[in-house]
């Protein structure tokens, strides 16, 4: 729709101050006419408008197991013909064999593919379950597939090995597992007679601080301990700090440590190998006494009591700010929801994208099929790890690396808040695993809205000598597509947002909020971190996380080319005074064989997956290229002990390897306490195979290094602790993909003498809506439990 707007020009430059409307008076003027056009689009209400609904081509061949098949899979294993003599996980000892969790094995892409794109059946379904096995002669955690699903005389329950190439398939030695609630209530009768034997010397050193055991009522301590808790399964350690209880004791360690072995399924062998305080080593309860009674362990500063400051709540001794007792700006879908949804498949289409999700207990949510306009762009983008590497000059923070893919990151994927967690009126949906024989659905833990980016896609001015100092111009508004999950796990809150943009290209973002994981302070110990409260360090640290993306650029035989930016020095004959003069150039070819790279010195090379045989109208290869964008980092650490060999995928900003339906995962979930031994090896992944007109898989690592601070206090803000990469077309299509794009303006001022303005707005209304916010953003979901 075009709309004719009049506006009379200045007659002279004399009469230019009397003559010209008003600052904004064409603004007010075309906003009228926008008003009045008859064309707005009016929905009931920003808020309850539902998204509307799509039918997802295939069924979601990637969807976890239902509740029923959990059931079915747990009293299949618990079947006495089954033979795995299991006991139930709430009555077992450390000598008993029990089921740890059940879950989903993502199914083959060589299954998957026929399925999705021809007339093939869909590729049966497999569960995966992880047993610990203590009633063994050799006791250990052995990881089994079951299926096909739902269970039937067809079902069999195999081991789980061919995903693993640590040598030892499923299997996870008894000293490397996971350490669960067996294994600390085993661990405890130790650790109950050390502290209670030193009780004395615990109150007198931590303002009555002591510990009598976990369910004693006088034990006004906790505890924590670091990991790994092994190195290679033949030996199990246990270092233990102690804290003050509450919900923030991440911020309020004690500098007191028990160093204890725990090798073994017989608690009766543990022993204790000494304490740490003070900076000092004492192997023995003799040698710590006597350092007490000789007033060595006298601490310079006490750890606070009253934690109070440390909660996320209003603080009003920092006063109020000037109008901030008025609501934020937010984000409104006026118009109506752009998105379709088909719940039941967890299938998404938005603007031209289209694509599935998944779920897993371990990894969060997971990305398939990822198309644009029709093609597939990635058949799969989901996070394999977020892992974390402290320094200090004490037991917990030197010897800390977390897994938390260890502690079933997509478990602690947690309720949100509308309004603040994600935008008022998104559309939410449930995630859902399994514990034991029972669904544990955690609602509202997904939000789905479009946001308005606040800058446009496009934008260009034609100039012009006139008084609107432009002939045309044109503007394109901006927005996205964005999928919201926030993980708790522990003390850190990591928000993985997935946006898809209207020019096809789609950013992976990661936040991080949260205590941090501190120490005790020592005043010469600035170089782990700051002091950041009364007796609080915070620990130095790295944040990694590790993603795999498979893509299928215009087909799944791709490339990964690398264009060099050079400055070479040349002549040209047009310059001849110039002689030799410094110009730039692209040195471009593709990567033949596997491996783990880094980014570019001053970014001076660009990443793109392509695909060699598909070229554009132009005769350019079709492709999509790597973006990095805020704090892509790599571990710092490259031969620690605690990281030797089990957290190789973190080692290097970028990697590209050959897919293989058996290198599905880039780390195992219990290789955090086998750092010389891994059960999963992701440097065995590139053992120089052909990746040049291959399917390729590209993993990458967004990351902070951590440079704790006092505005950590009371957490770390997400404005600051941000990572993300874009993946961007390049030469995939023939142009920009905003030409389609209908929410935009195009002006342009009329060659005549009354200089009249033409406005094309191309039939989208301005919309409005009832905005109430009554009630909402006062709550949020419940876990439920069936």
């Amino acid at each position: 729709m075009k709309i004719h707007v009049l506006i009379h020009s200045a007659l002279s430059a004399g009469a230019l101050s009397s003559v010209l409307p008003p600052i904004g008076y064409e603004r007010r003027l075309l906003h009228e006419v926008f008003g009045k056009r008859g064309v707005n689009a009016s929905s009931p209400s920003c808020l309850t408008d539902a998204a509307p609904i799509t039918n997802a081509p295939k069924s979601n061949v990637w969807a976890p197991i239902s509740a029923a098949d959990n059931v079915a899979v747990w009293n299949l294993l618990h079947d006495p013909e089954s033979g795995l003599n299991l006991t139930h996980p709430d009555k077992a000892v450390l000598t008993d064999n029990y089921v740890w969790w059940v879950d989903v094995l993502p199914v083959n892409k060589s299954d998957a593919i026929p399925y999705l794109d021809g007339e093939a059946a869909m590729p049966p379904k497999y569960a995966r379950a992880i047993i610990f096995e203590g009633g063994k002669a050799v006791p250990d955690s052995q990881e089994y597939m079951i299926g096909p699903l739902p269970v039937g005389p067809k079902t069999s329950i195999e081991k789980l090995d061919y995903i693993y190439n640590g040598g030892s398939g499923g299997s996870v030695p008894f000293n490397a597992r996971y350490f669960d609630g067996p294994r600390n209530k085993a661990s405890d009768p130790l650790l109950t007679s050390v502290m209670s034997n030193i009780s004395d010397i615990t109150a007198a050193l931590f303002q009555g601080g002591v510990y009598f055991g976990s369910s004693d009522n006088r034990t006004n301590l906790v505890t924590s301990w670091g990991v790994p808790m092994s190195f290679d399964g033949t030996k199990a350690f246990r270092n233990v700090m102690f804290k003050f209880p509450g919900p923030a004791n991440y911020l309020t360690p004690l500098d007191f440590f028990i160093l204890l072995d725990v090798t073994g399924t017989d608690a009766s062998h543990y022993t204790m190998k000494g304490f740490v305080t003070g900076e000092k080593y004492y192997p023995t309860v003799d040698a710590l006494r006597a350092a007490f009674v000789a007033g060595e362990l006298a601490m310079e500063y006490d750890q606070t009591l009253d934690a109070s400051w440390a909660l996320l709540d209003h603080k009003p001794e920092l006063g109020v700010r000037d109008l901030e007792d008025r609501l934020a700006p937010s984000t409104l879908e006026i118009g109506g929801k752009r998105y379709r949804v088909d719940s039941q498949n967890q299938y998404i289409e938005y603007m031209g994208w289209s694509f599935y999700l998944s779920f897993s207990r371990t990894l969060g949510i997971m990305f398939y099929d990822i198309k644009f306009k029709g093609e597939r762009i990635l058949y799969e983008l989901s996070m394999q790890e977020a892992m974390a590497q402290y320094g200090g000059n004490q037991p917990k923070a030197a010897g800390t690396v977390y897994h938390d893919t260890y502690y079933q990151l997509g478990t602690e994927m947690s309720s949100l808040v509308e309004g603040f967690d994600c935008p008022w009126g998104s559309t939410f949906w449930n995630l859902s695993h399994h514990t034991n024989n029972q669904t544990t659905t955690i609602t509202n833990s997904l939000c789905i809205f479009e946001t308005d980016m606040n800058f446009p896609v496009s934008r260009h001015r034609y100039g012009a000598s006139n008084t609107y100092g432009f002939s045309k111009l044109g503007t394109v508004k901006g927005s996205a597509l964005t999928i919201r999950a926030i993980a708790t796990v522990g003390n850190y809150d990591y928000m993985f947002d997935y946006v898809f943009h209207l020019d096809a290209s789609l950013e992976i973002a990661v936040r991080a909020s949260g205590y941090l994981q501190s120490s005790f302070y020592y005043p010469n110990q600035g170089k782990w971190g700051p002091r950041i409260q009364q007796a609080t360090q915070g620990s130095l640290h790295d944040h990694i996380i590790t993603f795999k993306a498979d893509f299928d650029v215009a087909g799944p035989k791709n490339a990964l080319q690398v264009s060099e930016l050079k400055a070479v020095k040349q002549s040209q004959p047009w310059f001849p005074e110039l002689g030799e003069f410094e110009q730039l150039e692209l040195d471009t070819y593709n990567m033949q064989t596997e491996q783990q790279f880094n980014w570019a010195s001053n970014n001076q090379a660009m990443y793109t997956v392509i695909n060699p045989n598909s070229t554009n109208k132009w005769g350019t290869p079709r492709g999509y290229r790597i973006v990095p964008g805020k704090s892509d980092i790599h571990l710092s650490t490259l031969n620690s002990p605690f990281s030797k060999r089990n957290s190789e995928f973190a080692k290097s900003h970028l990697a590209v390897s050959r897919q293989h339906d058996h290198e599905v995962f880039a780390n195992s979930v219990q290789n955090l306490n086998l750092p010389s031994k891994p059960q999963q090896d992701f440097s065995k992944f590139f053992d120089g195979e052909a990746v040049d007109g291959e399917d390729l898989v590209l993993w990458f690592n967004l990351g902070m290094h951590h440079f704790t601070r006092s505005e950590d206090v009371p957490v770390t803000l997400y404005t600051e602790a941000h990572t993300s990469i874009s993946f961007a077309p390049q030469n995939f299509f023939d142009r920009a993909q905003d030409g389609d794009l209908l929410n935009r303006r195009w002006f342009e001022v009329n060659d005549d003498e009354e200089e009249s303005l033409e406005v094309e707005t191309y039939g989208v209304g301005l919309g409005t809506c009832v905005v109430g916010l009554e009630g909402r953003g006062e709550g949020v979901g419940k876990v439920l439990v069936e």
